[in-house]
């Protein structure tokens, strides 16, 4: 009996034990605690801060044949790991492999900086990689990515989505079906359909580098901008979206309506209005039908206003037939925008040479008004029609719609017309008007001691001899872009020598010069410049400067 009564009571206490063991479970499971490594009881922090530990749940459970070593965690759970702390519905903490996954309302927390929401989330502890899905928000200092997909290795801080992702700022909105973003750089990259959207503009791209700092978009791929105004397209560059302000490379092209600005490297203010263009640069305007090339240009919208140096060429082919005009420098400066008195000043300074089928140009400096519609041409200026050369200390071009109307050549005058290799008409006086009719030289006036050497033509166009005439008018008329008479008024003085009695010393006036080794041959030779003989340039005189640009001129400040 007494071997039965200790057999009892060593029972019993065995009884009592199992009770208190089971009781004490069910209470444990129901606290806040850590848990980590092989055993849910073991909270030791020997296992380091790479572990994942269990901060709580409302049931704590586990499932041997379905889930072999995981713990079920069900309700309000709570995990960490270092400083990111996990939230969700449910859980399976798979303890030796150091991971988790987590159902419904997942969120995980890094200080007050980072925030990722999502439905599902796959978490390994061990490559500190979380893989979250469905409805992914990632929010990180005002910075928010929105994606149904996303990867986030907390080893680099990056973030990344392969299926479609949408990141925004206070600034900017883009999307794309492929993108990472590094919370520590700040940095962005998206491929495949790119498109950054702003209330001011928008950006279309295949590749795209943005920062959300500096709120600055890297152009690494074939890119399109479009604002209100303008469309911008590059390949590589920087936009600061904030500013507005591009810097770009590799032939890029700023076009505004029918404008268009291209150049090996372009700088853009959209909110200045100012563009430069460097290096082989090409500015045309299919409206206006021209076009202008340099190795520099500056144009600013605001006050259309612009300028190009470096191998400057204007070419306008608003006529047909291309007119390319070279010089040193080119302004174009507008006056009173906004006005009824709006007027436009262009400017072509040193060594201009201009080049058209029917027609040629040289001089130092001119300068076109559109108050009078007239161009200027300063300092040895000569023009030349076929075979007929004009020059003087200035000439005036008025231009209509279409064309010149009509051509005023002041001091030092001289009309020439080549009949043959020895021979030319010859005009010259104090003033000379050409007029234009159907684009050809129709009429020509001289004012002010005229003196004229005159080769008229028989049925057969062949020379009858020259007629030496001075008076104080004349009024010659053309036909076929050649003298076909001429009308003096009385009180002249001339006389007319057979071709085969011309004094030698009556052949040429005295200011003659052919000065055909200076004449433009062809578009390309507006580039070599050519003076004339030194004894054969005209008198300086003051009256003829033309009026410089200032830099504050051409920028319209």
């Amino acid at each position: 009996m007494k071997i039965k009564s200790e057999t009892f009571v060593d029972n019993m206490r065995g009884i009592h034990t199992i009770i208190f063991l089971l009781f004490g479970l069910s209470v444990l499971c129901a606290q806040d605690r850590e848990v980590a490594g092989p055993t849910a009881s073991d909270n030791s922090v020997v296992k380091g801060k790479n572990y994942l530990y269990m901060l709580h749940a409302d049931v704590t459970k586990a499932d041997e044949e379905r889930l072999p070593d995981a713990i079920i965690l069900v309700g309000d759970v709570r995990l960490r790991r270092d400083s990111m702390y996990m939230f969700c519905d449910s859980a399976y903490l798979y303890t030796k492999t150091n991971s988790v996954r987590a159902f419904g309302h997942v969120r995980m927390e890094q200080g007050d900086t980072l925030f990722l929401d999502g439905d599902y989330a796959d978490y390994d502890g061990n490559i500190n990689l979380a893989r979250v899905r469905h409805n992914v928000r990632l929010e990180n200092k005002g910075t928010v990515l929105e994606t149904d997909s996303l990867n986030y290795d907390r080893n680099i801080n990056l973030a990344y989505y392969f299926d479609g992702g949408i990141l925004s700022d206070v600034e900017n909105t883009l999307d794309s079906q492929w993108g990472q973003y590094n919370l520590s750089s700040k940095e962005a990259v998206f491929t495949n359909e790119v498109a950054l959207h702003n209330p001011q503009f928008r950006m279309f791209s295949d590749t795209l580098r943005y920062n959300t700092d500096s709120k600055i978009a890297r152009i690494v791929g074939p890119t399109d901008i479009y604002n209100a105004d303008n469309h911008i397209r590059s390949s590589l560059g920087y936009y600061n979206t904030a500013k507005r302000q591009a810097t770009l490379l590799r032939r890029s092209v700023v076009a505004n309506k029918e404008k268009e600005l291209v150049g090996d490297s372009l700088f853009y203010d959209e909110l200045a209005g100012v563009s430069e263009a460097f290096g082989n640069i090409v500015y045309s305007d299919t409206i206006g039908g021209n076009m202008f090339t340099g190795e520099y240009a500056y144009m600013n919208e605001l006050s259309d206003s612009s300028y190009v140096t470096g191998k400057a060429v204007v070419m306008d082919f608003s006529q047909g037939d291309t007119l390319y005009m070279h010089s040193d420098t080119i302004w174009a400066v507008t006056y009173n925008i906004d006005t009824d008195s709006l007027y436009r000043i262009v400017r072509a300074c040193h060594k201009v040479r201009a080049y058209r089928s029917d027609m040629q140009a040289v001089c130092d400096s001119l300068v076109f008004d559109s108050r009078d519609t007239c161009m200027t041409m300063y300092k040895d200026p000569i023009m030349w029609y076929g075979e007929q050369q004009l020059l003087g200390e200035e000439i005036k071009v008025y231009m209509d719609t279409a064309s010149i109307d009509w051509v005023h050549i002041i001091n030092q005058t001289l009309y020439a017309e080549r009949m043959d290799s020895v021979n030319y008409n010859q005009i010259r006086g104090q003033e000379m008007k050409f007029f234009f009719r159907d684009k050809k030289l129709d009429e020509m006036q001289v004012i002010g001691s005229v003196e004229v050497r005159y080769y008229p033509l028989d049925d057969d166009k062949l020379l009858l001899g020259m007629n030496s005439t001075e008076s104080g008018k004349l009024a010659a008329f053309m036909k076929d872009g050649e003298v076909d008479r001429i009308v003096i008024p009385t009180k002249a003085e001339g006389i007319f020598y057979p071709l085969t009695q011309i004094p030698s010393q009556e052949l040429y006036l005295d200011n003659f010069a052919w000065f055909d080794y200076v004449r433009p041959i062809d578009k390309d030779d507006i580039f070599n410049w050519r003076d004339k003989s030194r004894e054969l340039q005209l008198k300086k005189i003051e009256r003829g400067n033309i009026p410089l640009p200032t830099l504050e001129g051409y920028k319209n400040d």
